[in-house]
């Protein structure tokens, strides 16, 4: 019994600590050329409640942390930061943004080019750095685990009718936890 006691102990504690590595979109694109994942961006904003949120409640959840960190690289990309962003030879930049504005800034031309509308979004792009989709809004565990697994087994490949994800969402059993 003290055996069994010991291992769930250590074995919830390893499930607890596990957290996402998050990475730079530049580091995420050269990682893919040596070992090939997809990749999920959280593209936030810094004055967004809902970003927040989904920081704390979504991707601090174990489950979610633990698919995360081995299934995919995952970047945070704030939607009015100062970063430079290189994709297919292309440059993007966020020329207006002010250092000395609080809260709102100017839109990055990233977020513009990504077509990001509302905040947070995920947006999941292929082994190969190619646009796959956004996901709009704040998504709890179980929401979110739909697409994380739905992307990484190329499920919505398949999709040939605009109803086809309905069903699909609506087979779905989610596994994590909340």
């Amino acid at each position: 019994m003290r055996l069994f006691l010991f291992i769930f102990i250590i074995g919830s504690s390893l499930i607890n600590a596990q957290t996402i590595a998050w990475i730079s979109f530049e580091e995420a694109i050269k990682a893919q050329k040596e070992n090939p994942k997809k990749i999920l961006m959280d593209v936030y904003t810094d004055w967004c409640g809902p970003c927040k949120l989904m920081d704390k409640k979504t991707f601090q959840n174990p489950y979610v942390a633990a698919y995360v960190s081995e299934h995919y690289y995952a970047v945070k990309f704030n939607a009015e930061g100062e970063e430079t962003i290189n994709y297919y030879d292309n440059s993007f930049t966020n020329p207006n943004y002010d250092p000395a504005k609080k809260g709102r800034n100017a839109t990055h031309q990233f977020t513009q080019f990504l077509g990001v509308k509302g905040y947070p979004t995920i947006v999941f792009m292929s082994e190969s750095g190619d646009f796959i989709t956004p996901v709009v809004g704040y998504q709890n565990p179980q929401q979110l685990e739909l697409y994380l697994k739905m992307i990484k087994q190329g499920d919505y490949m398949v999709f040939s009718k605009p109803d086809d994800f309905e069903k699909y969402r609506k087979n779905f059993v989610p596994k994590f936890k909340n």
